[in-house]
C-alpha cells in the first residue's frame, strides 16, 4: 500500500509510544530515524511509558500475566490518540490483538538466536553441574533443563543492564539473553557464544520489531509501508500461527522458528516442552512456497503435529 490521493503526501507529525527501557527506546529511536529519513519535514516524537511488566520485577513474568503487560499501556496511548504508533519486540506482542488494533509492519529481523553470557564459562556445555543459569523465559528454561538436567535454571527479571549487573555480581554463573537485544545495545562483546537454533529454538518473532497502530489508520499503514520487510513478516506469520493455535503466551514453553531457504521454500520448526525439562515435542515442516497463506497453513500443521505428539499435556496452564 502506498500513499494516494486520500492521504497527505507525507505526515507532518508522528508520535511513537515506547517502553522506557534502554532497549525499547533504542528500538523507538531506530524507527524514528527511519521515519525522518523518509519524511524529513515530519516532527517525530517518542512518548516514553513505564508498563506494568516493567514495574513488577519481583515475580516471574508468567505469574503476573505474561508479555502482554509490556503492551497494554502503549495500546491505551494509541486509543487515546496520544500516540500514532507503538514499537514492540515482536516476541512480546500477544498472538491475538484486540479488534481496535493492527500490526501492519514487521521490520527486518536481527539475529534470532539466544546468547550465552558468562564471565567464566564459554557455553552451556562447559558449565559444571550445579551451575546457576538465569533466564526470564519458560521456553529457554524448558530447553536448557531438557538438555542439561544437571544445571540449576533460576528466574531472572529486569532490563538488559539489570540482568548483566546481576551476573557480574555473582548471582548467576551464566545468563541467557536474546542476541538481538545485546547487539542493538552495542553489547555484542558480552556474548560468550551464540546458542544454535537446534539447541535452543527461538521464540515466535524473536529478533523482529513490530509496529502496532489502530486498525482505523490506513494512512499510517501507507506511511509506514517502506519500513516493512516482507520476508520476515511471512516467516514470523508462520511462527505466530503456531503459537496462536496452541493458545500461545509466555506462560508455556513454546518455541517456533521459520526461515526461507535458498530454494524459496519455507521451513518451520516448532517445539513445546515440559517446564521442568522432563519431556519435549518437536516438529519440522516445509512448504514449497513462501507467502502469507502458506505460512499460515504451515503454522496450523505444526501446531497439529505437536498436539499429535502429546504436547497438550504441557499446555494446560496456558
Amino acid at each position: 500500500m502506498s500513499p494516494g490521493s486520500n492521504f497527505p503526501a507525507a505526515p507532518s507529525r508522528l508520535v511513537i509510544a515506547s517502553r522506557q527501557s534502554q532497549l525499547a527506546l533504542w528500538q523507538a529511536e531506530h524507527v524514528k530515524a527511519r521515519l525522518i529519513e523518509l519524511y524529513p519535514g515530519c516532527a517525530v516524537e517518542i512518548l516514553g511509558m513505564t508498563t506494568e511488566g516493567d514495574r513488577i520485577l519481583d515475580r516471574p513474568l508468567a505469574e503476573i500475566g505474561g508479555k502482554g503487560l509490556f503492551v497494554k499501556e502503549l495500546e491505551v496511548a494509541l486509543l487515546d490518540r496520544r500516540a500514532d504508533l507503538a514499537v514492540h519486540s515482536l516476541k512480546d506482542v500477544p498472538m491475538e490483538l484486540g479488534e481496535s488494533f493492527a500490526l501492519p509492519i514487521v521490520m527486518k529481523r536481527e539475529d534470532p538466536r539466544d546468547a550465552f553470557v558468562s564471565a567464566r564459562f564459554d557455553s552451556l556445555e562447559r558449565l559444571p553441574a550445579g551451575s546457576r543459569v538465569g533466564t526470564s523465559s519458560l521456553r529457554r528454561a524448558s530447553q536448557i533443563r531438557f538438555r542439561f538436567p544437571q544445571l540449576q535454571v533460576l528466574p531472572l527479571r529486569g532490563n538488559v543492564n539489570t540482568r548483566l549487573a546481576k551476573l557480574d555480581a555473582g548471582d548467576y554463573d551464566a545468563i541467557i539473553l536474546a542476541a538481538a537485544g545485546l547487539k542493538r545495545l552495542g553489547l555484542a562483546a558480552r556474548i560468550r557464544s551464540l546458542i544454535t537454533v537446534e539447541a535452543s529454538l527461538p521464540a515466535a518473532g524473536q529478533g523482529a520489531l513490530g509496529i502496532e497502530t489502530l486498525s482505523d489508520r490506513p494512512d499510517l499503514e501507507a506511511w509506514l509501508a517502506p519500513l516493512a520487510d516482507r520476508r520476515t513478516h511471512v516467516e514470523v506469520s508462520a511462527e505466530r500461527t503456531v503459537a496462536r493455535r496452541l493458545g500461545g503466551n509466555c506462560r508455556m514453553p513454546l518455541a517456533a522458528y521459520c526461515v526461507t531457504e535458498a530454494d524459496g521454500a519455507l521451513r518451520l520448526r516448532a517445539r513445546v516442552g515440559a517446564e521442568d525439562g522432563s519431556g519435549m515435542s518437536d516438529t519440522d515442516l516445509k512448504s514449497p512456497q513462501a507467502h502469507f497463506e502458506s505460512a499460515e497453513q504451515l503454522g496450523i500443521q505444526a501446531a497439529a503435529a505437536l498436539l499429535d505428539q502429546g504436547a497438550g499435556r504441557w499446555l494446560g496452564s496456558s
